[in-house]
């Protein structure tokens, strides 16, 4: 059950150097911080459980913590779905959820 108001914000898909093709938006600093002061509990790694919608494509994932803001993982069936390549800019909403 989501337990704040939905944040929204643009970022750029970007892809993790590394093993696998992890792709990622990296949530901007002060929408880190309202995930922080949301009240919601940490999970492992100091992750939150967020609802995210990206066009028409909602899924529940993890935010995880990376320097001062928190970084989102899109994975490969909503980037096919909403037709996103590394290097595009999208539309997030997110709720962090219980």
């Amino acid at each position: 059950m989501p337990i704040m108001r939905p944040l929204e914000f643009d970022a750029e898909l970007w892809e993790h150097e590394g093993q696998g093709a992890w792709c990622f938006v990296t949530v901007p600093e002060m929408t880190s911080e309202d995930i922080r002061l949301s009240g919601a509990m940490p999970a492992g790694f100091g992750s939150y459980r967020v609802e995210v919608t990206v066009g028409s494509t909602v899924w529940q994932t993890s935010v995880f913590p990376a320097s001062e803001c928190f970084v989102l993982p899109v994975k490969k069936a909503v980037r096919k779905a909403e037709d996103i390549e590394v290097g595009d800019r999208i539309s997030v909403r997110l709720l962090v959820v219980v």
